[in-house]
């Protein structure tokens, strides 16, 4: 079924969007077909690394620059425009997003 594994990957509410208008129309079910060929690519270490709970953890003695975490939340609005806008994909933007959050860890 179209968007199971959006759950699987912690995303609840995308998994629900997915099924939600599978039902409706067949977009939802290119975005799963091509997601799937992308998840299947990805070696053990790549895809824990990128969907393990336990990596997402930063470590306590991690400190962040106050002005990186504000260049950060310009470029996350900035990327949620673009998506919102239609510029890109909700694919596009989930990959840039996580781009940007493993440049601060």
């Amino acid at each position: 079924m179209t968007g199971l594994h959006k759950f699987y990957l912690g995303q609840p509410f995308w998994g629900a969007v997915y099924i939600v208008l599978g039902l409706v129309i067949p977009i939802p079910k290119v975005a799963c077909a091509i997601e799937g060929v992308m998840l299947l690519r990805q070696s053990s270490d790549d895809f824990d690394q990128r969907w393990s709970k336990t990596n997402k953890v930063a470590p306590a003695t991690a400190t962040l620059d106050p002005a990186q975490i504000s260049a950060l939340g310009v470029a996350l609005r900035e990327l949620d425009t673009l998506r919102q806008e239609g510029l890109i994909s909700e694919l596009e933007f989930e990959q840039k997003r996580r781009q940007l959050l493993d440049q601060v860890a």
